[in-house]
């Protein structure tokens, strides 16, 4: 029986681990970083009370979590010379990844419901997205995240290792756990198909119909109200497509590996973090200003 895992990583090369151990760890600093800047600042100023930035504080909560279950280890194991992972470590990843991961997709869609009651039903917006109403949606969203997580770890415990134990990855997930496995894992990988595959598809699919439903309504309004509608909705659909894009790729196809597996993995579990409150502060003045003035009274 298998205790421990040997995680390959993104490379072999000692020259290349050593850039990658320099270049990702700038980027999960700056990841936690900016995600802090926007929690922080939405939490300390007055003028971001509205659901956007509600929804916004906790997508930037997910995100430095969501980066925090695969990015230290894989700086970590960059300079280790022995990359281990015990069996309960991976399974505590798994569990972590796909809870984080499904946190964000949720919270993205509730974005995408407040940009559409603010556009579609403004009379009413302050009635329906009450305070109340964004709390209990959250807490929807988690337990939510919580359902699918547990519904993961559940097929993952299933597996049973009795051979080879290298994992092709720099992270424990559910597809490169499937190849090691000494046991048929059809119905178990149309398990796993069925539930991160169908959440992306379905998630992706609601999202792009919000956006059409949302675009056509702006043909009613003046054009300063649809400039400014756009340039949020543009701001959430490129973190949408940047997101959904890789998720898609990964978790709805049958249990072949292809060399680019690893770097899409790289720009949904890293890179997404990192650019999702760049999209969100470079394109939003309200944020921007609000940043000044709360750093600028602090120091």
């Amino acid at each position: 029986i298998v205790t421990e895992f040997i995680l390959f990583g993104l490379t072999q090369d000692a020259g290349q681990q050593k850039a990658i151990f320099g270049v990702f760890l700038i980027l999960y600093l700056a990841t936690l970083l900016g995600n802090f800047l926007i929690v922080v600042t939405i939490k300390t100023s007055q003028t971001l009370e509205s659901p956007m930035y509600f929804f916004l504080f906790y997508l930037a909560f997910a995100d430095a979590c969501f980066s925090t279950t695969t990015a230290p280890r894989l700086i970590v194991d960059a300079l280790s010379q022995k990359k281990t992972i015990s069996y309960n470590e991976c399974m505590t990843q798994v569990f972590a990844s796909h809870f984080f991961g499904c946190m964000e997709i949720f919270v993205l869609i509730l974005m995408a419901f407040d940009r559409y009651v603010a556009i579609c039903k403004p009379l009413r917006y302050t009635t329906i997205m009450s305070r109340q109403v964004c709390g209990a949606l959250v807490k929807l969203a988690w337990v939510g995240s919580c359902i699918h997580s547990s519904a993961q770890i559940f097929l993952a415990l299933r597996l049973t290792f009795c051979g080879p134990n290298v994992i092709d990855h720099y992270f424990c997930d559910l597809q490169p756990l499937l190849k090691l496995a000494c046991m048929d894992t059809y119905v178990i990988n149309l398990l796993v198909v069925s539930n991160s595959g169908a959440i992306c598809m379905v998630s992706f699919i609601i999202l792009l119909i919000s956006y059409v439903v949302i675009l056509r309504s702006l043909r009613n309004h003046t054009a300063e109200g649809r400039r400014k509608a756009l340039s949020t909705c543009t701001s959430h659909f490129i973190v949408v497509v940047i997101f959904f894009g890789p998720c898609i790729f990964i978790y709805t196809r049958p249990p072949i590996a292809f060399p680019i597996d690893k770097m899409v993995a790289v720009f949904y579990s890293i890179g997404t973090p990192l650019l999702n409150p760049l999209i969100y502060t470079l394109r939003n003045a309200e944020v921007k200003s609000a940043m000044k003035k709360v750093w600028c009274s602090n120091v």
